[in-house]
Formats: structure tokens, sequence, C-alpha cells
């Protein structure tokens, strides 16, 4: 059941790892919304969380160092409303996760910047921008935020 706001009560944020995409989403959402949204994420596989995720963050005050990765199995799909897909591997396994369910399945295509080369500049700038194609992504599909903006 969606609040009055437009978000949904339950979120989960997939990628492939939950370790760049998918942790830094449930950072910002959480950000963005506070307490008017239940926030996960999850990967196909877990690892542990991009040093570069955290740098990005920590500019914008987010803390994002105590993220355990969780896979789809650590959770339950009837938990969440809507699961927003950030890969096409996620894609697919929250497709198949939820067969069954009601959960609404969203993918919203985002560039790994973990695949980026370069200076550790060069890096972190594709880390921004993936942060900041999120932070646009949230406000465009859930409007205004109750919480503090970053």
């Amino acid at each position: 059941m969606q609040a009055s706001n437009g978000l949904p009560a339950s979120l989960l944020f997939a990628c492939s790892e939950n370790s760049v995409r998918s942790p830094m989403a449930e950072a910002l959402t959480r950000r963005l919304y506070g307490q008017a949204i239940y926030v996960e994420s999850v990967g196909v596989r877990a690892k542990e969380v991009d040093g570069f995720v955290v740098a990005a963050l920590d500019e914008l005050g987010i803390d994002v160092h105590r993220h355990h990765s969780r896979t789809f199995e650590d959770v339950d799909p009837e938990s969440f409303e809507l699961i927003v897909t950030l890969s096409p591997e996620a894609h697919h396994q929250a497709l198949e996760f939820t067969r069954g369910t009601a959960t609404e399945v969203e993918y919203w295509p985002l560039p790994d910047p973990s695949a980026v080369e370069g200076s550790r500049d060069a890096r972190l700038d594709a880390y921004r921008q993936a942060r900041d194609l999120i932070l646009t992504r949230l406000k465009a599909r859930f409007g205004n935020p109750s919480g503090p903006s970053p």
C-alpha cells in the first residue's frame, strides 16, 4: 500500500553485489525520505561495500561504513511493495524472486561506476555521477523528500 506522498511503504533496491549501486540507493533513500519508508538493499551476490561508495556518500554526510551486504535469499519478497533493480542481472533475479507475489519490480538501468578505470579522481567522479543519478531518479519517482536533502 503506497503512502499518500507516492512512496511505497517498503522498498528494496537490488544490484549485482550489494556493494555499489544498491547500498548507495538505500542510503540516499533513507536520507531523503527518513522514516516515511522502510528500505533495504540486496545483491545477487554479497560483497563488501566499495570504498568509493563510502567516499562519495561521505561527501554528503551519509555514513555507510556499517552496511552489511545481503542477497535475495536474506529477504522475503512479500515484505516489499516495490523492488527497484539497478543492474540487468539483479532485474532478472528480482523477476524470478517475485514470481507469485504482488511485489512490483522496476528497472532503473544505472551504469556500474566500479567498471571505470583511471586515476582515483576519475574513478571517484564516476561514483559521484552514479550517486547524483540515483538522487535525481529518486526525486523524479517519489517526489519531494520529507527529510533533509543531501
